[in-house]
């Protein structure tokens, strides 16, 4: 393999959307802790900087981190419990797995040196001062870069005080203003005659990066005398005569508050209900949740065009078309204010609502063309549906949880959230009696994202619970698979054979119904191939493949091709083995899921070795390592010690050679997720599969 498929980079660091200025002495002096300290925090004031300055820091140490260098933002989360799944979701660990997840975390980071950075701690302070720990202690080859108002407090942090830009006229400060200035009004230069104007305002800000942004944005509508005018006369009503200088927070706070004070009153109004939001929203989201009152629907667009322009909200250029977000110090500004208009709970229940419909639309949808797109959406409105749970699980109304949390059974079993979604489910449970509307739905949901290979007591559970949601739904009741399974498992092939008979019978319904159809056939292709019957396998498979055709399914169409391909290879046709396993892996990489991807690798790699091809199907067991790491597996013990993984090692060792096979091995472990899958399907490790995506599922490289 060549140079640029070893030296490739990992992690998911955002690019950077504008010009960086300054802070050349506090990144010389990141630069040279690593060499003493693990862990380093940078504090400081909200709009200092500090957020910048790590992501900027971590670029450029991308180097001395050839494990990876990954990003947790930590803003949007309301609930420090979860701290452990965003830093699983952020490095691209699924959570499909009943190992703790912290284990499950320093299992998947312990490959060779990485950078962590955890942006924005002091609300969940205790929490991370907590991972960290555990991280720093069980993960030999981590560092840590931390962003905080405060200290995390574990031994052995180093840390760096983020003070607000150096002033002057020929200082950082002038040279932020000035750049940000010139994106906002290209026509604007710093010159000698304005330098001095310049250079006070950036005093009158006391050098705040976040409040010099805020300010240059108003040299659209004002020149530069009437914008420090502007400025004094504004910050001059807040100050006492005793108080010749405002405190670094009060002057931000003031900052904000100024621009507050230019917007319309509709444009207010719509600042503080976008407050609720998390991690971003779109115009359908926003038109809905911040509606009412004074405030149509059909103004929300262009308010938020008018917001965008004075840099108070951000529309997001990249992955995602039409996607708004606000920084966390502008949204406290903005959540103080909607309590202040008593308009908070109203507006909390609209988002809560909002995203219940979100949910239902998503089940309703999955198990048809809509499903990659389902998958993306909930990705993406994660922090959302976050906030919308914490909402419904403080709400009177007991059945709101079990609703929303059951509903989501398909985001939590089929996107690699299966931690999460325990936790939620349990959490609605133990709040409701059995009588409650809901709860056999959140049960039913529970045992299947809590089920595990070979655990034929947990199998049988998800079946029973779905037999009570059918008939508590008036749905017809399917053959059980997983009963079907568990018979297999205990040795009773012959009766699980009868239970299939019919199992394809009946029309589709909503809480599962269609879903447990499909996976009726999935698990009897499971049984035939185990029985060794690959004609008859391939036979169900092929019905797995038309039912989710005629749906445009496909999740589970995958697992079709999946089984298409392993009877391929059990009949000794390799070639036809790998065009439906490399049509599977595709589909479950798009709708993101990676216990389903890591399966399709391995069986890839019989494939390949069975087609004569043992250097790639070398590469591709050093892939699908890495895979089922990302993947949360193995569950039931280390992937390396598989029977499947030891025979192949001992066939392409034999062939390839010790050494060759090593460095295979090494180098199908050390590629980028985009360059592994293309290496999967076509057999280069260049470029990405078409209708790539900027991340792996969930929103972060595996």
């Amino acid at each position: 393999m060549g140079a640029s498929v070893r030296n490739s980079r990992r992690g998911n660091l955002p690019s950077e959307s504008n010009t960086f200025v300054g802070r050349g002495s506090e990144l010389a002096r990141i630069s040279s802790l690593w060499g003493s300290s693990r862990l380093l925090t940078l504090t400081g004031p909200g709009g200092v900087g500090k957020s910048r300055l790590a992501v900027r820091a971590a670029h450029a140490a991308q180097a001395a981190f050839p494990g990876g260098v990954w990003l947790v933002e930590l803003s949007d989360l309301r609930n420090a419990d979860l701290l452990t799944n965003a830093v699983a979701e952020a490095t691209g660990l699924t959570e499909q797995t009943l190992r703790p997840l912290l284990v499950a975390v320093c299992k998947h980071l312990d490959d060779g040196p990485l950078l962590l950075v955890l942006d924005t701690c002091e609300h969940v302070l205790d929490e991370c001062a907590r991972v960290v720990q555990e991280l720093l202690a069980h993960v030999p080859g981590l560092c840590v870069l931390a962003t905080s108002r405060q200290p995390l407090g574990v031994p052995g942090e180093q840390l760096l005080s983020v003070t607000p830009l150096p002033l002057g006229e020929h200082d950082d400060a002038v040279g932020l203003f000035t750049a940000r200035a010139t994106a906002a009004v290209p026509s604007f230069a710093l010159t000698d005659a304005n330098r001095a104007d310049v250079a006070a305002i950036c005093a009158r800000l006391d050098g705040i990066p976040l409040a010099l942004e805020l300010a240059a944005v108003r040299l659209r509508g004002l020149p530069i005398d009437r914008l420090l005018r502007g400025l004094d006369s504004r910050f001059d009503l807040l100050v006492s005569p005793a108080r010749p200088r405002l405190a670094r927070h009060q002057t931000l706070r003031t900052a904000i508050g100024w621009s507050h004070e230019l917007c319309t009153p509709l444009e207010r109004l719509l600042w503080a209900r976008l407050s609720v939001f998390a991690g971003g929203w779109d115009v359908e989201a926003a038109e809905f949740v911040c509606h009412g009152g004074p405030l149509d629907a059909e103004e929300i667009l262009a308010l938020l065009a008018s917001l965008t322009e004075k840099s108070i909200v951000t529309r997001e250029s990249h992955g995602v078309a039409g996607r708004y977000r606000m920084l966390d110090t502008v949204r406290t500004f903005g959540a103080d204010w909607l309590t202040g208009l008593g308009e908070q709970d109203a507006v909390r229940a609209r988002h809560l609502d909002y995203f219940r419909w979100t949910a239902r639309q998503g089940e309703a949808e999955w198990l048809g063309p809509g499903q990659r797109m389902w998958a993306e959406r909930l990705s993406v409105e994660h922090a959302n549906l976050r906030v919308a749970l914490e909402q419904s699980l403080a709400a009177p109304e007991r059945e709101t949880a079990l609703e929303l949390t059951g509903t989501l059974w398909y985001f939590w079993f089929a996107c690699g959230f299966a931690d999460e979604g325990r936790g939620y489910l349990e959490r609605a449970l133990r709040r409701a009696p059995e009588h409650v509307p809901g709860h056999t739905l959140a049960t039913w949901a529970h045992r299947l994202v809590t089920v595990a290979p070979d655990d034929v007591d947990a199998a049988e559970s998800v079946s029973a619970a779905y037999v009570w949601l059918a008939q508590e739904r008036h749905l017809p009741v399917p053959a059980l698979p997983l009963t079907g399974a568990s018979l297999a498992v205990r040795g009773e092939s012959a009766r699980s054979a009868l239970l299939y008979g019919s199992s394809t019978q009946g029309p589709g319904g909503g809480g599962g119904a269609e879903f447990f159809q499909l996976l009726t056939l999935a698990v009897q292709a499971y049984l035939l191939a185990g029985q060794g019957a690959f004609e008859r396998c391939a036979v169900v498979a092929e019905r797995l493949r038309a039912a989710c055709a005629k749906r445009g399914e496909l999740w589970m169409r995958a697992w079709g091709d999946f089984f298409v391909a392993l009877a391929g290879i059990g009949l000794g046709r390799p070639q036809d083995a790998l065009v439906s396993a490399r049509a599977a892996l595709e589909a479950k990489w798009r709708v993101h899921d990676r216990f389903g991807t890591a399966a399709v690798a391995d069986l890839l790699i019989a494939a390949e070795a069975a087609g004569g091809e043992p250097e790639r199907a070398a590469r591709l067991l050093g892939v699908g390592t890495r895979l089922w790491y990302a993947a949360g597996l193995p569950q039931l013990g280390d992937i390396e010690t598989t029977v499947f993984r030891r025979e192949y090692a001992r066939r392409l060792r034999a062939v390839l050679g010790d050494t060759a096979f090593a460095e295979a091995v090494r180098e199908g472990r050390g590629l980028s997720p985009e360059a592994a899958i293309r290496l999967a399907l076509d057999g280069t490790p260049d470029g990405v599969p078409d209708g790539d995506r900027d991340s792996a599922p969930g929103g972060a490289d595996l």
